[in-house]
């Protein structure tokens, strides 16, 4: 039990607990459980998981801040550097964000488009969950005029037929339910929850054929075998992932920020129990197990598997770069200047803004940034003024 974490309230102790329950009787049904579908459970569960149930996410009364929550900069940033490739492709040319958090990024980014003469056809947004849903469409109706919020609509699934356009997508990745690997006598075995003495436990088994693939694979592309005991995160459904969502898209960029390391970085032997993160009203720990579908469950993410995923998907990697020389490579330095007319208050405001963004010790570098592109000549300039890829 995690004693220095906030004691949530009666109702939401009652939500985890109901929660417990689904995942204990699904493991005396089939026996321990891949941790990915343990992370699955906790985050979508449907009306119980994290992202599907009422409570806060995001924000000061949530328990993690994104960018999108801090202001518009980052917003205004990333639409503007995605721009010129909507204005390429034309008027029929729509913009899908995965995963639309609160909605402040999508009301963000279409005034600043409507603004740049490259509003797309439609603004679309992935979104699972229901609750999530209807908070993005709340704030947008409130956020936005109503012909600006006519162009969102929202989608259960990833377009299905070609289409063209920019596909958007901010801390997705790091949510995608991550496979817990470790070595013993060179064999992979995958983590997987159990239950002991009443308690959620962790038990290593055995990994299967794509789960020992993939970590063969990494081995192979660092030249070197894991030590036993190491332990870490994998996405052995990433190859598959990648062309589902973005493979329809049949000319236009993809962009995907979020925080992680190339694959030389992530598996370093130092940090040898990977990456897991736990968020509960922003505070961090190690411990999944602590009042499931109450805190936030992540994994940071492997840069040089995304890249694999995408280019092998038929995209041309663009190029990656850390979030802060991406948002200063963007037009950030002219946004943070138009600030200069304001009060005193706002423009401090902007520029404590754009120094979380952009500072190595806030979101700078902890931040990266990624982008694919088909069928198009114009990719975003900021990946390409400061493209680090050779480190992937």
């Amino acid at each position: 039990m995690k004693t220095d974490l906030p004691v949530p309230g009666a109702d939401e102790i009652a939500h985890s607990e109901a929660l417990a329950a689904l995942i204990r009787n699904e493991i005396a049904a089939h026996g321990p459980m891949p941790f990915s579908r343990y992370m699955e459970l906790c985050l979508y569960a449907p009306g119980l998981g994290y992202y599907s149930a009422g409570k806060t996410k995001f924000g000061a009364s949530g328990d993690f801040v994104t960018a999108p929550e801090l202001g518009d900069l980052f917003a205004r940033a990333i639409v503007g550097t995605l721009a010129p490739t909507l204005r390429e492709l034309g008027d029929r040319a729509d913009l899908l964000e995965l995963g639309g958090g609160s909605g402040r990024f999508a009301a963000a980014a279409l005034r600043e488009l409507a603004t740049t003469d490259a509003l797309p056809h439609r603004y679309l947004v992935l979104e699972p969950s229901a609750d999530l849903r209807e908070r993005q469409r709340a704030h947008v109706e409130t956020a936005l005029t109503p012909d600006l919020a006519a162009r969102v609509a929202w989608l259960d699934r990833p377009p299905q037929d070609a289409w063209h356009g920019v596909v958007f997508a901010n801390e997705v990745l790091d949510a995608l339910p991550t496979t817990r690997f470790t070595l013993k006598d060179g064999e992979v075995f995958e983590e997987c929850v159990t239950v002991r003495d009443g308690a959620f436990a962790r038990e290593d088994r055995p990994a299967d054929t794509l789960v020992g693939g993939a970590v063969r694979h990494v081995e192979r592309y660092l030249d070197a075998p894991f030590a036993d005991g190491y332990r870490s995160e994998i996405l052995p459904q990433l190859p598959y992932w990648m062309p589902a969502v973005i493979g329809s898209l049949e000319r236009g960029v993809a962009l995907f920020v979020d925080y992680g390391y190339p694959r030389s970085e992530f598996y370093l032997p130092e940090r040898s129990d990977g990456t897991l993160v736990c968020h509960y009203r922003h505070r961090g720990h190690g411990d999944p197990f602590h009042r499931p579908g109450l805190q936030d469950i992540t994994a940071f993410v492997d840069f040089t598997a995304v890249a694999e995923a995408g280019t092998n998907a038929g995209f041309e990697l663009v190029g990656y770069a850390p979030q802060g020389q991406f948002l200063l490579s963007s037009g950030l330095p002219a946004l943070i200047e138009e600030g200069a007319v304001l009060g005193e208050a706002e423009r401090m405001r902007i520029v404590n803004e754009a120094k979380r963004l952009t500072l190595p010790g806030e979101m700078g570098e902890r931040f990266q940034a990624i982008a694919f592109a088909r069928g198009v000549s114009e990719v975003p300039a900021g990946l390409r003024a400061f493209d680090l890829s050779r480190r992937l």
